[in-house]
């Protein structure tokens, strides 16, 4: 696996990804050797990282790995390599679409909801210039309703940002307008052209391969910093599993999980 060195991490990354011609969203890094700046420059070491294309990766995590000669077992104190899983390692099958529950009539209150919603929706995308529309749906949930909208379109990548942050900052926005028409606070959730049902199913399939390779390495695997609904999915795709336990770590936006075998 090609391993590129510089005098820092960022430095070797960016001599990596320009080698291999990818970005950094298509590759699984390994951080081999941090390096260190020395004293009055002697000493120093240079960073070394480990750049793998993100479907070599995902391959590579379903294939059973061949056994080394010796393989020294984890200890305690031994700091793990953090890996940065691709965001959308390859494109995803569209999700299968979720039951619909029909009802008779929506009530006064579940008709203000989305209409308030949609309403605020539609007047951003039209300031925006975009060539996007609405849709809306009533998810019943065991303990509260949820007001579905998912936006459809095209080229509507704007509206997601980087790590979905534009997109949690429509959602907000679009909570705060309903609030202060009803002055209650409903579960409202924002997709763009089902981002969020795609970004699901890519993560538990993520989850799945690092936790096996966590398994077939004896070795902690630390994913790339995401938000907290993100984090809660990878726990819960892990949760059942007896060879592997996750663990969060950090702070702030640099919170991340960690896949440790059992």
């Amino acid at each position: 696996m090609p391993e590129f060195e510089a005098r820092t991490v960022k430095e070797a990354i960016a001599k990596g990804l320009e080698a291999l011609g990818l970005s950094q969203d298509e590759v699984v890094i390994e951080i081999v050797d941090e390096g260190r700046s020395g004293v009055f420059g002697m000493g120093a070491k240079d960073a070394v990282v480990r750049i793998i294309p993100a479907a070599d990766a995902e391959a590579e995590a379903e294939t059973p790995a061949a056994q080394p000669e010796e393989i020294a077992a984890p200890v305690a104190d031994e700091t793990p390599e953090p890996i940065e899983p691709a965001q959308e390692a390859e494109p995803e099958p569209e999700p299968a679409p979720e039951p619909q529950q029909e009802s008779p009539a929506l009530s006064d209150e579940d008709e203000l909801v989305l209409s308030t919603s949609a309403d605020f929706l539609q007047g951003v995308l039209d300031r925006m210039g975009l060539d996007a529309k609405v849709e809306t749906q009533i998810v019943e949930g065991d303990e509260e309703t949820m007001y579905r909208l998912n936006i459809t379109g095209d080229d509507l990548g704007i509206l997601i940002g980087r790590r979905a942050e534009t997109l949690d900052a429509l959602q907000y926005l679009t909570r705060l307008v309903v609030n202060q028409h009803t002055h209650r606070w409903y579960r409202i959730e924002v997709d763009v052209e089902n981002y969020k049902r795609r970004r699901e199913q890519s993560l538990q399939r993520l989850a799945r391969n690092m936790a096996d390779r966590a398994v077939s390495e004896g070795r902690t695997i630390v994913l790339e910093p995401m938000p907290a609904r993100e984090r809660r999915l990878i726990h819960l795709a892990l949760r059942d599993r007896e060879d592997v336990r996750t663990e969060s770590i950090g702070e702030g936006d640099a919170r991340k999980i960690t896949i440790i075998p059992n």
